[in-house]
């Protein structure tokens, strides 16, 4: 790559009156010439708001990164993308998932960007960024949010997410005082950074890392750490080499890449919504992955990672200490494709050499796993003929087959209220369902699947029960729960067939989901089922509930996925 062949050179290089325009208005922003023409301009797409607290350095990192940048002969612009926060956004940050993946693909495509650093961490960002950035096919490198430190209180580790699940239910049970409450609330996340338990968030960050597009290891650098303002300065500088190298997505994210994240997502004990973003993710760059490719790797790759809440001990940042992903890549290697491409320019082989594990109890020999088998598993069945995934290594044992009457809810409202009924007529063996939760019922596929454990069961002593329905759960959830049961059922899927009193069966080692409802009383049901009312009339609602595609797709939109029509490619300058 040249100068004269810098995508930004069409913005800035002719001499015509067009470019004299851009040029100007360079002059007016106060650079000179000799700053940004004929050098690799790195857009910086931060998604940091005052609202988002996993990305409260962002505004620090940046400025890491802009350093990198000038350092290797770049100009670097930052270019504010939309914050998809997982805390505060509602119904779900889900919803917005695709408008951050667009919105990135168009700024990249309608600005004078040689390549990007894409900042992102907390659960959609990471998805959404990489999403659009595939498309637009600029050089790009990603740059992970990186855990918050260890929680603490009153001489506990807490693991965000995780023990706000456990310790609600101890509230509920009478357990756990206003004092205490109070004191957890205070102590689970004390720094910036994402959840570090293995949730949604470090999942997909590690994803992106085993996918080649961080640098070596750098999503498992806590983001409170030292070493991660050096890796964002590394970022600025790599992403100005990667320019001149045009090192573009597509010759990272292969199907052999695919393969290597997936596997090490499995051994990772990764969040269930890996699923969903990866084969969204992988689709966006042409690679076929299904739910049934997912479930033959889970089968085979074991889960190695001792973190929370697939494992029992440890955290993010304990990770991080024993050696971090690249280390658990290193164990596992012999079952990856090391000839990989990668940001680095080198291949997975190469960014592995002198990775090794400092503590064996946190990351696993693989002849010692935490799981035998990955931590996903892939049902299919009547319930769900188009798949619903389940995580059996954050669950009992005692549910992987489990056989139980239906208790069902039509709405979060209708279910929240019943399990705070101490009255309520269920036992343990009752099989709960949540429906109208997925994609358009949600809408937008919330994360309502850990479903309560009705108090009049907690009070007893009972922590668990299997529960399924067609809504997303956090990552740092755990429990018997079966999820995004495809297709859902506010388009008529199965579910919306289901009663209270019908007996359902879950058959975990032949990934077996029934309800055992003859099939005449099923079509009887399905012909006096009518549509519900659209959720959305006009708005980013309206195409979102148009055009999304199920679970077992990804959830992107119809029109974004490969294949739908022709691109739009570079726009014209004149």
């Amino acid at each position: 790559m040249t100068a004269a062949e810098l995508r930004s050179a069409r913005w800035f290089a002719p001499d015509d009156l067009r470019s004299f325009g851009h040029r100007s208005r360079m002059m007016q922003l106060g650079y000179s010439e000799e700053e940004f023409l004929g050098r690799p301009i790195v857009g910086i797409l931060s998604t940091w708001s005052e609202l988002n607290s996993c990305h409260g350095h962002f505004p620090e990192r940046v400025e890491n990164v802009r350093r990198g940048v000038l350092a290797a002969g770049g100009f670097p612009v930052e270019m504010p993308a939309l914050s998809v926060d997982e805390s505060f956004t509602k119904p779900t940050s889900m919803l917005y998932r695709n408008l951050l993946a667009m919105e990135t693909e168009e700024i990249i495509r309608s600005h004078p960007l040689d390549g990007v650093v894409l900042l992102g961490g907390c659960d959609k960002t990471t998805p959404g960024l990489v999403m659009g950035a595939i498309t637009a096919g600029v050089p790009m490198i990603f740059l992970p949010a990186g855990p918050m430190l260890r929680g603490h209180y009153a001489g506990r580790v807490l693991g965000s997410g995780s023990d706000a699940w456990k310790y609600w239910d101890e509230r509920r049970a009478g357990n756990v005082t206003d004092e205490e409450w109070l004191g957890i609330q205070g102590g689970i996340a004390r720094s910036v950074g994402t959840c570090m338990t293995m949730g949604t968030a470090s999942t997909m960050t590690a994803i992106t890392d085993a996918l080649g597009l961080t640098l070596p290891g750098a999503s498992s650098i806590p983001a409170a750490d030292s070493g991660h303002q050096r890796m964002a300065a590394e970022c600025g500088r790599r992403i100005v080499d990667m320019v001149w190298e045009d090192l573009r997505p597509e010759a990272i994210i292969t199907e052999a890449a695919v393969q290597n994240a997936a596997k090490v997502a499995m051994a990772t004990g990764c969040s269930t919504n890996a699923v969903v973003h990866l084969i969204a993710m992988a689709r966006r760059a042409g690679v076929d992955l299904t739910l049934d490719h997912l479930d033959a790797l889970g089968r085979t790759t074991p889960l190695i990672a001792n973190v929370r809440p697939a494992g029992k001990d440890y955290l993010m940042e304990d990770f991080f200490y024993a050696g971090g992903l690249r280390a658990l890549m290193k164990q596992m290697e012999a079952m990856l494709d090391t000839s990989a491409l990668t940001v680095t320019g080198k291949t997975l082989g190469d960014n592995l050499e002198g990775a090794r594990v400092y503590d064996d109890d946190v990351i696993r020999p693989l002849s010692n796993p935490v799981y035998a088998e990955g931590s996903l598993a892939l049902l299919r069945g009547n319930l769900c003929p188009d798949g619903a995934v389940i995580k059996p290594a954050a669950c009992d044992p005692k549910f992987h087959v489990h056989e139980g009457p239906a208790l069902v809810f039509d709405s979060y409202p209708e279910m929240k209220k019943a399990v705070e009924d101490e009255n309520l007529d269920v036992t343990p063996d009752h099989v709960m369902v949540l429906r109208n939760a997925g994609p358009l019922g949600g809408p937008g596929f919330p994360e309502w699947g850990m479903l309560p454990i009705p108090k009049a069961l907690i009070r007893k002593g009972h922590r668990d029960m299997l529960r399924i329905s067609d809504a997303r759960m956090s990552g740092t959830s755990y429990g018997a729960c079966v999820l995004h049961v495809a297709p859902e059922s506010y388009v008529g899927g199965p579910l919306a067939l289901l009663r209270t009193g019908d007996k359902v069966r879950l058959d975990l080692p032949n990934r077996r989901l029934d309800m055992l409802v003859d099939a005449a009383e099923l079509e009887r049901r399905r012909a006096a089922w009518t549509p519900p009312q659209p959720r959305y009339e006009r708005g980013w609602g309206y195409m979102f509930s148009r055009h999304v595609t199920q679970a077992d797709k990804g959830c992107d939109f119809d029109f974004l996925e490969r294949g739908f029509g022709r691109a739009a490619g570079e726009p014209d300058i004149f």
